[in-house]
């Protein structure tokens, strides 16, 4: 496995090793040793999840207030996505930046986004399947959400406008800058995951 840190340094996108020949291929999608001694601390998944989705929908950007906030490692079975990870941490260098990626089955990347982070996609392809670990469980009351179309992050989604399809809360989630609880916002320099 290939680790690369990205743009905002807490954000990685991995790239297993594929192993392919005539009858097709093998892949190790996980190893929690490997990730673990590039990381440096541990992270406990307990959770996987999964999606299938037509091109066009945009999910996200969501996150979980403390003590569900979680830890994603994110990937695609198949078709495309670009998957969007967004620093939320109040007095990070790069809160409110963005790192954008596209995870497909072709390409086999995947994407680790952590605690402190918004996380959302838009799907490229038809019949698209998005997986994902957590580590720690849904929580409802903890369930939050910002604005895909939020002018200060300025994300590119790739699709036009009118291509997209939200849910009805997805739709009206607010801008980063208009979150007036501090405690909805993540500590830069918190150890999550002690």
């Amino acid at each position: 496995m290939q680790f690369t840190r990205t743009a905002i340094p807490d954000v990685v996108i991995i790239e297993p090793k594929v192993h392919g020949d005539s009858r097709g291929y093998f892949v190790e999608t996980f190893r929690a040793d490997k990730l673990e001694e590039f990381l440096g601390y541990k992270i406990n998944f307990c959770q996987d999840n999964e999606s299938k989705s037509s091109k066009g929908v945009l999910r996200g950007l969501h996150y979980q207030l403390s003590p569900y906030s979680q830890t994603k490692l994110v990937r695609v079975i198949q078709g495309r996505v670009l998957d969007v990870a967004v620093d939320i941490r109040k007095n990070s260098p790069t809160f409110g930046k963005y790192v954008a990626v596209e995870l497909s089955a072709e390409n086999k990347k995947q994407l680790l986004v952590p605690r402190g982070f918004a996380h959302g996609f838009v799907v490229l392809q038809d019949d698209t399947i998005f997986a994902y670990k957590v580590d720690n469980y849904y929580s409802p009351e903890c369930d939050r959400g910002i604005a895909f179309d939020d002018k200060n992050l300025n994300i590119n989604w790739i699709l036009n406008h009118d291509e997209l399809n939200l849910s009805a809360k997805d739709k009206t989630q607010p801008k980063l800058f208009d979150i007036k609880d501090d405690k909805e916002i993540f500590e830069f320099g918190v150890n999550y995951y002690a």
